[in-house]
């Protein structure tokens, strides 16, 4: 008899550790979910390969990984300790991460305290040396005082060291000497040069993303290997990838060597499923809408391909779905444009004066909803789902998981007092509440990006996504919805749908009619070989995929558009002033133009695997069953299907309920459902 094989996805969540093994033929999913331990994110990893493994022999081929620690531990989570950091920078110039940008977070208030730098002042070291904009050596590097900064930061026991010398993305000599020396008194530290990993101009944010690599390697490192470590037999053989917040996967010495590019893994994965899923399904825009335990987090898909965006703030504060520019640390890498809100099924209500509040603060896995039953005694928005008969009265996974109806009931009635409402409407206006937040979040990502969300489908997943799809399909005018099959793990999914991906980027900062064909040329060549040999993981037969892109603005200008490279500088020149028409409105055609950075990404092609040919599990219907549940803003006894009992034949008309063991779809008045290509559940507005 043959072992199975899989190829295992696993994506660690504020609530819970999502894993899906799928077969080589795609026939066969595997899903398992277990509680995330925020403590000790591994744990719930091998708990839930213990889980994947205990009754069934078979063997992982590669597995992909996502987490969260990335972000977590800029938000000062238990556990997680930032290393004792140093930074090596120019004479004069140590000061730059706490002079920053001028941007305010809070505009008006007088009393506000930036974040406070990464980096304790006297672990910022300025050394003599000097280079100018063009590259050229004005003051050469004084060596000793790096050799007395290396014994300081020794003495100190310092763990990692950034190295952001002025002007290194035109010349990195400096940079790459200073390394040596400091890797030579400092064996076990981490060294990290700014000209490795941000070799772009705007001192403050390649110092900052410079800081933020620094203080991460160590830690994901560790965590990484680790886990590598610890996996059980049946893993244990298998290549571990890293997913990127870019939509693609690296190594994990490529996770290790820029750990900033992984820093909103797990939001991305989701976005990456949602794209492959609307590509096999042929819908070219496409919203996506991720409602987990602690979070909802939504983007968009446009001709099939996630959006991007080239700098996030990490530890950022987040308000309104935006991250707000100046709260956090800035990270310049590929991220999928995503715009998140504390909205997801732990969130916690609460009244202010006489207004019902939902978030930012979460239950989280530990203690979770009141109606966990695990000591938490606040109201969240899944004691709402269960008061309002949204959720099963026998639990979560499949019944795997008892939900306390009388801790909800509990939980809800301390805000319901307040109020002066009663029990149900209370519950009622908590999931109005989150809906409002979560509509902005993806009003973000479409109408303020130029999209119109009613020429867009939305694919729903997360545990408590397609609870919340129709209400927000309404408030937004999107036509049709579509939920994955496993959607509460379908981040997990996700994985499996990405390649691994190498971006690499090289300032120029020349006028564009200066730029000679050949000399760039030369510099992207440079870049396409660096990239590619990130992505072949050592399989020379690996199919590898280019893009070539150039950082255009105009003269004067402090915003870059990035343009692919196409026949020829004119026709860039063409491509740019088109994009800056289509987003600013105007378009200058005299005006020069200026090449700021060149960019390459490159993809190798992980094996195909055939994710979307799903089959029904059981063939025929069953009888459903019913409940009492309020939708469409009244009570009435709905009935409540089992996913698996649909078939492609049966169109059901709202109000119903769909369940599955990992998520439950709400199908309210005015919209119908059934089951359609690739095991998707469909719900359109009915007629």
């Amino acid at each position: 008899m043959s072992e199975n094989r899989y190829r295992i996805g696993v994506d660690v969540g504020g609530t819970f550790t999502d894993l899906i093994a799928v077969s080589e033929d795609g026939s066969t999913l595997l899903p398992v979910k277990v509680p995330s331990v925020p403590q000790a994110p591994a744990d719930g990893v091998l708990d839930a390969f213990g889980r994947l493994f205990a009754d069934r022999p078979g063997r992982a081929d590669y597995i992909v990984h996502a987490s969260t620690i990335g972000t977590n531990i800029f938000l000062g989570q238990i556990g997680l300790v930032l290393p004792r950091a140093a930074l090596l920078t120019t004479e004069g110039f140590r000061d730059v991460l706490e002079i920053g940008r001028q941007r305010r977070a809070e505009l008006y208030n007088l009393s506000y305290d930036r974040p406070r730098p990464l980096v304790e002042r006297r672990l910022r070291i300025g050394v003599p040396e000097r280079i100018d904009a063009a590259g050229r050596v004005v003051r050469p590097l004084d060596e000793e005082r790096v050799r007395a900064a290396a014994a300081r930061l020794s003495a100190d026991r310092v763990e990692a060291v950034a190295i952001a010398f002025l002007h290194s993305y035109a010349n990195s000599a400096h940079e790459r000497r200073a390394k040596e020396i400091l890797q030579a008194a400092l064996p076990e530290a981490v060294i990290v040069t700014s000209s490795d990993i941000d070799p772009e101009y705007r001192e403050y944010e390649r110092s900052s993303t410079t800081v933020v690599s620094a203080l991460l390697s160590p830690v994901v490192s560790h965590y990484l290997r680790g886990l590598a470590a610890r996996l059980p037999r049946e893993a244990s053989a298998a290549p571990l990838y890293a997913m990127q917040s870019s939509g693609g996967i690296t190594t994990i010495e490529g996770a290790a060597a820029r750990p900033g590019t992984i820093i909103e893994s797990g939001p991305a994965a989701g976005v990456v499923g949602a794209a492959s899923l609307a590509r096999r399904l042929g819908y070219g825009h496409v919203l996506s809408f991720d409602m987990g335990g602690t979070t909802a987090k939504a983007g968009a898909v446009i001709d099939g391909r996630p959006q991007v965006v080239t700098e996030y703030e990490v530890g950022g504060q987040v308000h309104a779905g935006r991250i707000v520019r100046g709260s956090g640390y800035p990270v310049r890498a590929p991220f999928i444009d995503l715009a998140e809100v504390s909205a997801g099924g732990g969130t916690v209500a609460w009244v202010e004066g006489s207004a019902l509040r939902c978030g930012p603060l979460s239950a989280g896995a530990d203690p979770g909803p009141a109606c966990y039953g695990r000591g938490g005694n606040r109201p969240t928005v899944t004691d709402a789902h269960l008061l309002l008969g949204w959720l099963s009265p026998e639990g979560l996974l499949g019944g795997r998981m008892h939900l306390s109806y009388e801790a909800a009931e509990q939980a809800v009635d301390t805000v319901a007092r307040r109020l002066g409402l009663d029990r149900m409407a209370a519950a009622a206006g908590v999931v109005e509440i989150v809906n409002a937040q979560m509509a902005r979040a993806l009003r973000i990502v479409s109408l303020e990006r130029g999209y119109d969300p009613r020429e867009m489908a939305m694919v729903a997943f997360g545990g408590a996504g397609p609870m919340h799809a129709a209400a927000l399909a309404n408030d937004l005018g999107v036509p049709e919805i579509v939920v994955p099959r496993y959607p509460g793990l379908f981040s997990a999914v996700g994985l499996l749908a990405a390649d691994l991906r190498a971006d690499r980027v090289e300032s120029v900062m020349r006028p564009l009619e200066a730029v000679e064909p050949d000399w760039l040329a030369e510099r992207f060549e440079r870049l396409d070989a660096e990239a590619q040999a990130a992505v072949r993981d050592g399989d020379s037969r690996r199919q590898v995929v280019v893009q070539r892109g150039l950082d255009l603005r105009y003269v004067g200008q402090s915003y870059e558009l990035t343009v692919p490279v196409g026949a020829g500088l004119a026709a860039v020149a063409d491509a740019f002033r088109a994009r800056h028409a289509d987003i600013y409105g105007y378009a200058p055609a005299r005006e020069p133009i200026e090449v700021v950075s060149a960019r390459v990404m490159a993809l190798g092609m992980m094996p195909p695997l055939p994710l979307w040919e799903g089959r029904q599990t059981l063939p025929g219907a069953a009888a459903p069953q019913r409940r009492r549940a309020y939708l469409g803003g009244r009570w009435a006894e709905v009935p409540v299907w089992r996913r698996h009992h649909l078939t492609p034949e049966q169109a059901l008309q709202g109000p119903v309920i769909v369940e599955d063991d990992d998520a439950t779809t709400i199908v309210p008045p005015g919209w119908s459902v059934a089951i359609a290509e690739a095991g998707v559940l469909r719900l359109w507005r009915a007629a």
